[in-house]
């Protein structure tokens, strides 16, 4: 298991590329709380990257996460993985009892609506922060598709307050925000010396 072998599996199952950022995303704010927690980085960053693997496939609950964490499985990929990804899927009823697996829940819809945020922020995520996330939760018809509750519930879960979580993963996400498109726009100042 090493982050070259599983991006390249990722892009082999995944050609959008909004998707495949959201994957990055998710595996930055892994990878920053396998940090903080002091666990394998290399190993929870592959977890958060390759979690929705299958989706754009096979989207349907009888399929994801399922079809891919039996690929993962063929390939050798640890229990440990292939459980917190299965556990990312509530319809599953997969319990999350790792710290990996209650992290990665933690933070993918996080990841997504943090995106969602950015993407209408001339900012992006600079100075983006948890007062103002939260205010965009209550509006139902911003960014529909993320469910709040499992936000809230991820937070809990974690054992962490939802305003540092929210902080912490919009820190993590602006480690990598050039890449994943959701920086500010850089200004082109031109030197005016005659």
């Amino acid at each position: 298991m090493n982050r070259e072998e599983s991006w390249k599996l990722l892009c082999e199952w995944t050609e959008s590329d909004s998707l495949r950022k959201h994957m990055l995303a998710v595996e930055g704010a892994m990878r920053a709380y396998a940090r903080k927690f002091g666990e394998d980085e290399e190993k929870w960053g592959i977890a958060g990257l390759l979690h929705d693997m299958d989706y754009e496939k096979h989207p349907t609950h009888a399929e994801h996460p399922m079809i891919g964490v039996q690929e993962l499985e063929r390939r050798g990929y640890p229990e440990d993985v292939l459980q917190a990804i299965k556990g990312h899927a509530d319809y599953l009823g997969v319990p999350r009892e790792t710290l990996l697996a209650k992290t990665l829940y933690a933070v993918d819809e996080l990841s997504g609506f943090l995106t969602a945020c950015a993407l209408v922020r001339p900012e992006g995520l600079e100075g983006l922060k948890a007062k103002s996330v939260r205010k965009k939760m209550k509006q139902k018809s911003f960014a529909a598709s993320v469910n709040r509750e499992d936000i809230i519930r991820g937070a809990e879960e974690l054992g962490v307050d939802l305003n540092e979580h929210i902080d912490f993963v919009v820190m993590a996400l602006r480690k990598d925000s050039r890449s994943l498109e959701l920086a500010a726009p850089q200004t082109n100042q031109q030197d005016n010396r005659s």
